[in-house]
């Protein structure tokens, strides 16, 4: 038995290879899980909740982060002139750092 065994890309295409290790931390973490859903599902309604809130933040900050690059690299001439990148970027450091806050 070898931890991390290799195989040839022939062997690859043709199966899927599943890693079954169980380590002591997960299955910790998933016993938690069970005993909060059944003795506390306020709790575990709140944890839903803010995984959720937290995805839909780092979304917004991947698109602002996109938005910027954008337009840093469809600006032309100096840019400190761009009014229009300004404001963004101001826009966008008050977002980010209400999103960290939280």
């Amino acid at each position: 038995k070898l931890s991390n065994p290799h195989y040839a890309p022939e062997v690859c295409v043709k199966v899927s290879l599943l890693n079954f290790a169980i380590t002591p931390v997960g299955l910790e973490d998933q016993l938690l899980g069970v005993v909060v859903v059944e003795e506390r599902p306020d709790m575990e309604e709140k944890k839903n909740s803010l995984v959720i809130a937290n995805a839909s933040m780092k979304k917004e900050l991947k698109e602002i982060e996109d938005t910027i690059l954008f337009k840093l690299s469809n600006s032309t001439g100096n840019i400190l002139d761009d009014h229009e990148l300004i404001e963004t970027l101001a826009s966008s450091k008050k977002t980010s750092t209400e999103i960290t806050a939280k």
